[in-house]
């Protein structure tokens, strides 16, 4: 007996949720055990385009730039995405919520969030930020 054509891709649709949804389990429980979350930029954007962490605890992030051209990873609230959405610095990596990421490499940086919310990654090289080169950290208490 031949399954309508609908019913023969549940099987499929289920296991690509399902391995999402894996995915996206592991990725916050390693987060909590103290592991770095790790941010992929590909095609000029962040994935995970969302990540989680404790306020108090420092959460290491690894940003790993699969692109043939160079990123920032900058976080932060409304004020400091305004402040260089018009400044002039050229590269970033003294402050650990700022950091470039040349074409092609790994940069690491350590954070600690002290108030809980939801702050705003953004790479603010010319273009990137309307192209969609924008992400959430969520801090949950």
């Amino acid at each position: 007996m031949r399954l309508p054509r609908a019913q023969r891709w549940l099987p499929v649709v289920a296991a690509v949720l399902a391995i999402g949804a894996i995915g996206s389990a592991f990725a916050i429980a390693a987060a909590r055990a103290g592991e770095p979350a790790e941010i992929r930029i590909r095609y000029s954007a962040f994935a995970p385009a969302t990540i989680r962490a404790q306020a108090g605890r420092p959460i290491e992030i690894v940003l790993h730039n699969d692109d043939p051209i160079d990123h920032e990873w900058i976080v932060g609230d409304a004020a400091s995405h305004e402040r260089h959405r018009n400044g002039t610095e050229q590269a970033h990596d003294a402050r650990p919520t700022e950091i470039t990421v040349p074409a092609g490499e790994v940069r690491r940086t350590t954070v600690t969030f002290e108030v809980p919310g939801t702050y705003t990654f953004i790479c603010h090289l010319p273009g990137h930020e309307a192209y969609g080169m924008v992400g959430r950290l969520i801090v949950r208490p």
